[in-house]
């Protein structure tokens, strides 16, 4: 597959996060459809998950396999800590977002007599702070899509198509409910973005997508291979644990175990067919 085929796959990738973000607009909470459709997405990334590790862990086992101990170390070592970065990683920059965000909200009822030149009092005030955190939410997201970007590219350098193609998938899966994420504070403070607010937001988070997919293709040393696949497993993980804490939270455990149900089946389908076609 050419090598712009496979950037505008990265684009539309990230892109995808566009989907949920014009429901910042719309008034009516809707708690149904996004409970499924964060269901669909968990089903979707645990498949890519156990796809990623599979694929990150196979250079170990044929070095393995070939007697190559000290290759097969290597390799392993790199997938494991990469893997960690991946997941504790974001542990830790969303605990700084969540710190950052936290200076934005209202302190309480003392907060306007405790720092009243900080934090404003008024519907405008609260419309400001939310604002702001979506922003905040945005660049978070886009700094672990940058790392799933570059796991495309990587795969798709190393010849493993099927594996690219799965990835915009599911990563283009997640982004469409991550779009819901990053607009949640505006509803939730009254405040209706404008479009071009809204177009803002999905090219700093989606857009490093496209970016990491063109510098990942660069890239066909094998051990940064497996370390952008490991970093991508990492990123996945993260969600699924974020997005499993949402589905308990709405309390609707059928519609969430057929939402996870239907992503996995579509996970397994998308594989055949892609394998099916010889990519």
């Amino acid at each position: 597959m050419p090598a712009s085929q496979i950037a505008l796959l990265g684009a539309i990738a990230g892109l995808a996060i566009f989907i949920g973000l014009p429901l910042g607009r719309v008034r009516t909470a809707m708690p149904r459809t996004k409970a499924f459709l964060n269901a669909l997405a968990i089903g979707i990334l645990i498949f890519l998950l156990w796809d990623v590790l599979t694929n990150a862990w196979a250079p170990t086992s044929a070095a393995l396999a070939q007697h190559h101990y000290s290759t097969a170390a290597t390799r392993a070592t790199v997938m494991l800590a990469c893997l960690g970065v991946g997941l504790i990683g974001l542990v830790h920059i969303d605990r700084w977002l969540k710190r950052r965000a936290a200076r934005l909200l209202p302190e309480g009822p003392g907060a306007a007599t405790a720092r009243p030149a900080v934090i404003p009092a008024g519907p405008e005030a609260v419309g400001t702070r939310a604002a702001a955190l979506s922003l905040l939410i945005a660049i978070g997201i886009g700094m672990h899509n940058f790392g799933e970007g570059m796991a495309i590219g990587a795969s798709a350098a190393a010849g493993r198509i099927s594996l690219a193609l799965l990835l915009v998938i599911g990563f283009g899966a997640h982004n469409a409910t991550e779009g819901f994420g990053i607009v949640a504070p505006l509803p939730a403070s009254g405040s209706r973005p404008s479009w071009s607010r809204l177009a803002l937001l999905g090219l700093i988070a989606g857009g490093p997508t496209f970016v990491g997919t063109v510098i990942g293709m660069q890239v066909t040393a094998p051990l940064l291979t497996i370390a952008f696949l490991a970093l991508a497993a990492g990123s996945i993980l993260y969600v699924v644990i974020e997005l499993l804490a949402v589905a308990r939270a709405t309390r609707m455990k059928e519609l969430v175990a057929w939402g996870i149900l239907l992503g996995l089946i579509l996970g397994f389908v998308t594989d055949a067919i892609v394998s099916a076609a010889g990519a």
